[in-house]
């Protein structure tokens, strides 16, 4: 049975509409990555986590079985009819991290944004080295002014969350990869790029910090055209662009792409890469996660796929727990301190002084065909 993770909880990270199937096309160009390769453990036994039920002020027990190890709590909302699937998802990929590495005694807590804050006192209170959550904005504005030890939370911050250097965010925004392809473009010699915009929030999102990003680098504020997924006659609204951005789903931006130019270069985000044949958008630069762009690379390979057939969206928060874990046992052995990196699954992850874990992608040009 193939899962789904609600779309309006992605929205905030991904584009909808993403697709199953093998490896993607085209050549993988790495970025540079910042962190020392991964050295194989001994696997963990099967039983890595301790379930706590989702009661309010229910103590938290311990890991009999992972005695000597320091504790990770990751606290989710599972138990939610709205966000417990997703959440679920995200906690699969973290206990299958945790059976590989077997560097933490892991407790699993079940909290909504109701009881984040007392949850998360429990937590710390029963000897928590590191808390991993919460998922929600809500819940993190609520633990926040509660952070006494390094947690992860698995959301972007929102506006006026309280600076506490042990308050750390790693999520899946869309944002980061706006700015990443903004500094992809400038250095492939891009002067005058052009932007198409989907009608909706999220690519209105990506086209802004695509914007606010590239004149940070120095550039004029980029043609930006919003438009209908069946608009046409678009080429010559365009002038003398020298690259395009298409911030759409996958389905509307090839149908705009096949208007253009093929000599005109396009750029895109993570949801163009549908992992299939995409005739329509062959040669388009795209930026995506190393868990689908390099399976092979020995931080990807690692780790086990998911047991059941997820959606790409879904298999996103997947390897999101998986990455949560990695951190996780980063913190518990050492200070969170701007520059902290780590190889990842999702991307080259490095530490900002905002307290958030920035994600640098791998590049791929997709082709006509997968092979």
């Amino acid at each position: 049975m193939q899962k789904t993770a609600p779309l309006w909880l992605l929205g905030l990270a991904l584009w909808s509409g993403a697709a199953l199937a093998a490896v993607p096309t085209g050549p993988i160009i790495p970025q540079a990555q910042g962190a020392a390769p991964i050295v194989a453990t001994t696997p963990a036994p099967n039983e890595a986590a301790t379930a706590i039920p989702n009661r309010p002020a229910a103590p938290v027990q311990g890991s009999p079985a992972r005695a000597g190890l320091p504790k990770v709590v990751l606290m989710l909302p599972t138990a939610s009819k709205t966000l417990g699937e997703a959440a679920t998802v995200v906690q699969e990929g973290f206990l299958a991290a945790a059976r590989t590495d077997d560097a933490l005694s892991v407790t699993l807590l079940s909290s909504d944004d109701g009881e984040a804050a007392q949850r998360y006192r429990e937590a710390v209170a029963d000897g928590a080295r590191v808390v991993v959550g919460p998922l929600t904005r809500g819940a993190i504005a609520a633990v926040a002014p509660e952070v006494s030890v390094p947690t992860l939370a698995l959301n972007a911050f929102d506006p006026g969350i309280p600076a506490n250097p042990k308050l750390l965010s790693l999520s899946l925004a869309i944002e980061g990869e706006a700015r990443q392809l903004a500094q992809l473009m400038r250095e492939d010699g891009r002067r005058q790029p052009a932007v198409l915009v989907a009608r909706d929030a999220l690519s209105r999102r990506l086209a802004q910090a695509f914007a606010a990003e590239w004149q940070r680098l120095g550039g004029r504020a980029p043609l930006s055209l919003e438009l209908d997924a069946e608009e046409s006659a678009i080429a010559g609204r365009i002038g003398g662009a020298d690259a395009l951005l298409l911030a759409a789903g996958a389905e509307a931006a090839a149908r705009w792409r096949g208007q253009l130019s093929a000599a005109l270069p396009v750029y895109g985000a993570s949801p163009l890469n549908l992992r299939r044949d995409q005739p329509a958008l062959a040669g388009a630069r795209v930026i995506d996660m190393p868990w689908f762009l390099m399976p092979d690379h020995p931080a990807v390979k690692r780790y086990p796929r998911p047991d059941a057939r997820l959606t790409q969206q879904t298999e996103r928060l997947y390897a999101l727990g998986v990455d949560a874990y990695r951190l996780a046992v980063k913190l518990a052995a050492r200070p969170a301190t701007p520059g902290l990196a780590l190889d990842g699954v999702t991307g080259d992850l490095r530490l900002g002084r905002d307290r958030q874990f920035e994600r640098r992608l791998p590049v791929t040009v997709l082709e006509g065909a997968a092979p």
